[in-house]
């Protein structure tokens, strides 16, 4: 995934992103304005198009990000034991180093004596002394220089503003209109948050899927009802990790990711995972084996931020990212899992993806063909580690920009014009020859329902060998 921004409004950078491998683009709401992130919406897709790929598309919300306001100078050095007081009723240009503004004025409320403030991603340590009038005041416990508009978390998380705020309520009506595939909810703290998203996106025309973001200490403890609740989970390690503490945060993204996977929900890994590339063309070893290890721990995407929207080097970032995703996946670890081997299957189609990996797995099959309409089918087999690619054929654009974030999934555009199954399988096996994908003596796993056309209706596996003739009606 690659986020897109000033750097990435160059066409030229923006064929390089796609043909360097993005599956996925995100629209970040915190900056521009509707028509901006329209028009790089349309240019995206036109160029996927031209290319011949699909590139999906995620707008994120902005949601309540807490933050100080600005400084009359634009910035101020803040000295180790200095008092410093963070003032709902204060001027929001009037900062000083005494004092400054702040955008969420219920913040007062939500502190008390003792307790740690951390602004701009911890950078600016505080301890809260004494709470009153509206005054939040402080002592200096790390130093350093804090400019405008830098967020400010409670370590340990308890901050009660809402998930969704007015901002969000309009850019979720954007997110419709652009019909973006996936619609990213910041800060929730339960499972309702993810219900009223859900909600707003569909009586404004949206049918897109929503991804939680996880980053509040009080969304790690409700993971599994925000799961339950969700299509797909971020784990957006820049507030999460000032918030739980930077030494807890591999555990818990690990733990989210094998949560994800087990519940059949999609995984992305994001914030800071090639954040040298803002400014150098190679990353540092620290940030391959970041993006290699969420690989081979599970994790369905993995995310590019300012690398892309501002850096100096977006396409190389993209490459690089897609070079490190490639060379963790042919790792045996990345080819193996136990994913829902003991579990009962509550549905037919669900029944059918898992006996197609585990045959897949077992038998040397070069590709699955999946033919879907929802994309359900694909999305139950992504979850099982093996290496072979699964065609995603559908003849829904929707479903097949849906897919483009699922790991190891590839969207083929593929309309079925007869009952014939025999046909069916043929054209479908043709496909992937046309691809590239298989060739003669290649076996191919073909999943798809008697009746085609239907959601959910996936009832049927079929292993064909190509070059084989197709007979019979089944």
């Amino acid at each position: 995934m690659a986020t897109l921004g000033p750097a990435t409004d160059d066409p030229k950078v923006l064929d390089g992103i796609i043909q360097a491998g993005v599956d996925v683009v995100r629209i970040n709401f915190s900056h521009g304005e509707p028509a901006e992130h329209q028009r790089r919406v349309e240019a995206v897709r036109n160029r996927a198009r031209a290319h011949g790929r699909q590139v999906g598309v995620l707008a994120d919300l902005q949601g309540p990000k807490i933050r100080i306001d600005r400084f009359k100078d634009g910035s101020v050095i803040l000295a180790e034991g200095d008092q410093f007081v963070l003032d709902a009723n204060w001027p929001a240009t009037e900062g000083n180093r005494e004092r400054v503004g702040l955008t969420y004025k219920e913040l007062p409320n939500d502190v008390n004596r003792g307790d740690t403030l951390l602004l701009d991603d911890g950078r600016i340590v505080l301890w809260v002394e004494k709470v009153e009038a509206g005054e939040i005041v402080c002592k200096v416990m790390v130093s350093g220089k804090l400019s405008n508009n830098k967020g400010i978390n409670r370590q340990g998380g308890g901050l009660s503003a809402a998930a969704l705020t007015d901002k969000d309520m309009a850019d979720i009506k954007t997110a419709a209109a652009l019909e973006a595939d996936y619609l990213a909810v910041s800060f929730p703290r339960c499972a309702d948050d993810i219900h009223l998203a859900r909600k707003l996106l569909r009586e404004a025309g949206g049918q897109g899927d929503i991804v939680a973001k996880i980053e509040r200490a009080e969304a790690v403890q409700a993971i599994e009802e925000i799961l339950a609740a969700t299509d797909a989970v971020m784990v957006a390690r820049g507030d999460l990790g000032v918030e739980i503490g930077d030494a807890e945060l591999p555990a818990v993204q690990k733990n989210i990711i094998r949560l994800a996977r087990s519940m059949n929900r999609v995984v992305i890994t994001a914030t800071q995972m090639m954040e040298s590339m803002i400014e150098n063309p190679i990353p540092t070893r620290a940030e391959v084996f970041d993006v290699a290890n969420a690989v081979l721990d599970g994790t369905d995407a993995v995310m590019l931020s300012a690398e892309t929207a501002a850096g100096k080097y977006p396409v190389k970032a993209v490459a690089a990212m897609d070079r490190i995703c490639r060379e963790a996946e042919k790792q045996p670890i990345a080819m193996v899992s136990d994913h829902r081997l003991n579990t009962r299957f509550g549905r037919t189609d669900e029944a059918i993806a898992m006996a197609a990996m585990y045959t897949a797995n077992h038998l040397g099959v070069r590709a699955i063909a999946s033919l879907t309409e929802s994309g359900s089918t694909p999305l139950w087999m992504s979850r099982i580690s093996s290496g072979i690619p699964i065609y995603a054929l559908t003849p829904h654009v929707a479903t097949r920009r849906k897919v483009t974030l699922y790991r190891g999934v590839y969207p083929v555009s593929f309309k079925v014009e007869t009952t014939d199954h025999a046909v069916v399988n043929k054209e479908a096996v043709d496909e992937l020859v046309r691809r590239g994908a298989v060739r003669d003596g290649d076996l191919v796993i073909i999943t798809k329902g008697d009746l085609m056309g239907v959601h959910g209706g996936t009832n049927a596996m079929k292993i064909v060998r190509v070059g084989d003739m197709f007979t019979g009606s089944d």
